[in-house]
């Protein structure tokens, strides 16, 4: 797979890289930063070093003349490293640390401060379809999702299918995050089903058989993995009672789609509108993350029911989207969100489609939603275009 420019920047200063395996971090700092000095803790070699010795670290950078970059990947393997590398930093403004890491689970149990705010926090996503340009197709997208580590394998179903299991020996047991293996593998089956909705933890927990508290514990291991997360509900200026709830999402729509079971009993479309909302997700939480905190991902639904897929809220707009796996826009596919614009009329209010047309009705534009994703790029606002 040829080099692919990404949207992720570099800030200019010391910065952790938080992302879930497989998406690009160790490259993207390799041609970020070809010349800096590289620390692998996924090297057995490297990790017992420092791991034996912390301050190890210290003695290599100094060793070095010159301005420099040292990049760290995987730092929560060895959270005591922070420490040295926080001297270095206050010993020497001009050096700059990049910290990759899958996870700040262990970082926090370790009561590490994250260098006090030295640091810039950043994060790493799948591909934005404006990436991949011509080469992204959403068919494709569906069934595979967007992580380089899939999309680059000579076999991206096979590599795709073990992803989770890669997960459950690398991360989850190799780190001691649970203590029954199976209970987590029959809960990660379990919470596939909840993609796209609004997470119930009791029912969760009935389905796998695991007690209520283990199951928000391992909710938990998902966000700290950053295999998951919630999108809030959006409160300002409500005039209808809203849900208390958050929804739920895994990270990538072809890691949803290997863990959800399907069967007989399963519709196919209900499947396949889980994951094109859950694509759509995954392009928003890029693209608010990307630029830097300018905009918050939300979405809105009060308890008579009427919902919004996602509100992008921040001081440059408001958008209000709604994803719809149908090929044409019927009537009753606007009600939402005209619901939401009689609300909140300062938002800019889009429905995403499977359909080829553009069109406007009510003042709601209707977009293709594949036309919509290779649109969105970090550098520009939502509708920019459109």
């Amino acid at each position: 797979m040829e080099v692919i420019d990404r949207f992720l920047r570099d800030p200019g200063q010391s910065f952790f890289l938080f992302g879930p395996r497989g998406t690009g971090k160790s490259t993207w700092t390799r041609l970020a930063f070809p010349d800096a000095l590289r620390v692998d803790l996924l090297d057995l070699e490297a990790y017992r070093a420092y791991q034996s010795r912390p301050e190890r670290l210290a003695e290599v950078v100094r060793g070095r003349r010159g301005k420099q970059v040292v990049v760290i990947d995987e730092i929560q393997k060895v959270p005591d490293l922070l420490s040295t590398v926080h001297l270095l930093i206050e010993e020497d403004r001009s050096r700059r640390f990049v910290l990759t890491g899958s996870s700040a689970r262990k970082l926090r149990r370790a009561g590490v401060n994250l260098l006090a705010g030295r640091a810039l926090l950043r994060s790493a996503h799948p591909f934005m379809a404006a990436e991949l340009g011509k080469s992204f197709r959403l068919a494709d997208a569906l069934r595979r999702g967007l992580l380089p580590l899939v999309l680059a394998a000579p076999d991206p179903d096979q590599v795709l299918g073990s992803y989770a299991s890669l997960y459950l020996k690398e991360e989850v047991l190799a780190e001691g995050l649970v203590r029954n293996l199976g209970a987590f593998a029959r809960f990660l089956e379990t919470v596939s089903f909840s993609h796209t909705s609004m997470l119930n933890i009791s029912n969760v927990a009935r389905e796998c058989q695991v007690e209520r508290k283990v199951v928000e514990g391992y909710v938990s291991i998902l966000e700290d993995l950053l295999l998951g997360y919630r999108v809030p509900v959006f409160t300002k200026r409500a005039k209808r009672a809203v849900a208390a709830h958050p929804k739920f999402y895994l990270f990538d729509a072809g890691v949803f789609r290997s863990l959800r079971p399907s069967g007989p009993l399963d519709r196919p479309e209900e499947i396949e509108g889980a994951a094109l909302e859950g694509l759509v997700a995954q392009h928003l939480k890029a693209w608010t993350a990307y630029r830097a905190g300018r905009a918050e991902l939300f979405f809105c639904r009060t308890i008579r029911g009427v919902e919004v897929d996602f509100v992008v809220y921040g001081p440059e707009g408001f958008w209000a989207f709604e994803v719809k796996n149908t090929r044409r826009v019927r009537p009753e596919d606007l009600r939402s969100l005209r619901a939401f614009r009689a609300d909140y009329r300062e938002a800019e209010c889009i429905l995403l489609y499977r359909g080829q047309e553009r069109l406007r009705t009510d003042d709601i534009l209707c977009i293709p939603c594949e036309e919509f994703l290779r649109g969105l790029r970090p550098d520009r606002l939502p509708t920019a275009g459109l």
